[in-house]
């Protein structure tokens, strides 16, 4: 049984596939298929955005995650999106970021070393 009032928003139909496969998500998803890059001409409404705002709009959510990649148009994705839900969803949030498992801190980077920080959690 699904979360109704819990919803994922993910990139493309295979995100959803991995998010299953760690079974911590209970809510249900909304797929963009895409992300917004004007270097590549796509914008808002070549995404599914009205169809996310439309769901939202009539859904009963208490919360919506937005799961993009953290990546440069996955960022300004999640931010445009952030914009336009804060409005409308009582709790607008983005999946965390950070180090992998097994990863060395030498050799990551200062952008994922500074989200690691940022996304830091009490023990």
């Amino acid at each position: 049984k699904r979360d109704r009032s819990l919803l994922c928003v993910v990139e493309w139909p295979r995100d959803i596939i991995a998010f299953e496969r760690t079974g911590e998500f209970s809510g249900v998803y909304h797929v963009l298929h895409g992300v917004l890059s004007p270097m590549d001409g796509i914008g808002p409404d070549d995404l599914k955005i009205a169809e996310l705002l439309k769901r939202v709009k009539k859904g009963d959510l208490k919360e919506v995650i937005l799961a993009t990649n953290p990546n440069v148009e996955g960022e300004a994705t999640a931010l445009y999106l952030a914009q336009l839900l804060k409005p409308i969803v009582p709790k607008v949030t983005r999946i965390a970021h950070g180090l992998p498992v097994g990863g060395d801190l030498e050799f990551a980077d200062t952008a994922t070393l500074s989200r690691s920080l940022l996304g830091r959690q009490v023990i």
